[in-house]
């Protein structure tokens, strides 16, 4: 049995300052009329929350070493990032479509390019997991599975992740393990709703090395039909629905050196909060105050986390005013 090393729970990125789904005002102070202190990090008040992030950003452009670098230098040391590969990897359709190149290819050049960007955190000792996500239209076949072990080797000196979503990888799940198996790709278990050829998982680790689980949200009637993207993670899970991952999650733990879980249900913070239940519920620390606001919003976090020290106070203060004879 492999001994129980790191378990980290997070969300999938930390900035989302725009659209009815916001975190401003949420998770983190409001912009505007003087509310939010001048200089406020919004990664480094995360990072004194929770000790991972996945940055997801990063699919639609790949990040600068000056980029990752001053990543680096605003989260604490212990703080890992696992970052998604660039859409150039996965989605050759949307690749084209964002870029408006003729034709699609990939080489050891754009490898290249995106591990240097990728430098910085990965000297910093920073860098959790690279995440291949593939999208619902990529099956399996000689093709795919041949691209598959290509892009595997060609990252084989770090943790790769893979998502797969078509149920052939399933259908074929021997096949498939045998390529993720070979050169140490963790297979990625999700939560997300299901359609007619969704793979079918058993959310067992498939290699000792490590172990990563992704909770998109179960918000089926915006998933394909959605005004705008952020609709889709438009959902909060109950603590009934999470405990089933954590005890998935409690079973993966003891059987792998590393834990790797994030929540992409980041619609208005409800990623936050089912993550800050998630650790309640493995039994890990729960670091960092939190605000009024979320509380209110989400409380079924109120007995788990520490509120603002600026809430006290101004609870303190309503009291006293209140007790205090005119």
């Amino acid at each position: 049995m492999a001994p129980v090393m790191e378990v980290r729970i997070g969300t999938a990125g930390w900035s989302y300052p725009s659209g009815a789904g916001t975190w401003d005002g949420i998770f983190y102070p409001a912009r505007g009329r003087g509310i939010r202190p001048r200089g406020f990090d919004e990664l480094a008040y995360y990072a004194e929350r929770f000790d991972t992030v996945e940055v997801n950003s990063t699919f639609y452009r790949p990040p600068s070493a000056a980029v990752t670098r001053r990543w680096v230098e605003r989260t604490p040391p212990g703080f890992v990032f696992s970052v998604k590969l660039y859409q150039q990897f996965t989605h050759p359709k949307m690749f084209q479509a964002a870029t408006g190149a003729g034709t699609w290819s990939v080489g050891q050049p754009d490898v290249d390019r995106c591990l240097l960007g990728l430098d910085p955190i990965a000297a910093a000792g920073k860098l959790g997991v690279l995440l291949a996500q593939f999208p619902p239209s990529f099956k399996q076949d000689e093709t795919s599975l041949s691209y598959l072990e290509w892009l595997l080797t060609r990252f084989h000196d770090w943790p790769l992740a893979v998502e797969l979503r078509h149920r052939s990888w399933s259908d074929h799940v021997a096949d498939t393990l045998t390529r993720l198996n070979q050169l140490g790709a963790a297979w990625v278990q999700i939560d997300e709703p299901k359609f007619r050829f969704s793979i079918q998982q058993n959310q067992l680790p498939n290699v000792e090395s490590f172990y990563y689980m992704r909770l998109h949200g179960r918000n089926a009637e915006k998933w394909w039909r959605h005004d705008t993207a952020e609709q889709r993670y438009d959902y909060l899970y109950t603590d009934a629905e999470l405990a089933p991952f954590a005890r998935t999650a409690d079973a993966a733990r003891r059987l792998v050196k590393k834990l790797y879980l994030y929540l992409n249900n980041h619609f208005a913070a409800k990623a936050v909060a089912n993550a800050v239940s998630l650790k309640a519920a493995l039994g890990e620390p729960i670091t960092g105050d939190y605000p009024q606001a979320f509380v209110e919003r989400y409380p079924q976090v109120r007995d788990l986390v520490h509120p603002h020290v600026s809430d006290l106070l101004r609870a303190t203060s309503f009291a006293k005013a209140a007790a205090d004879p005119p």
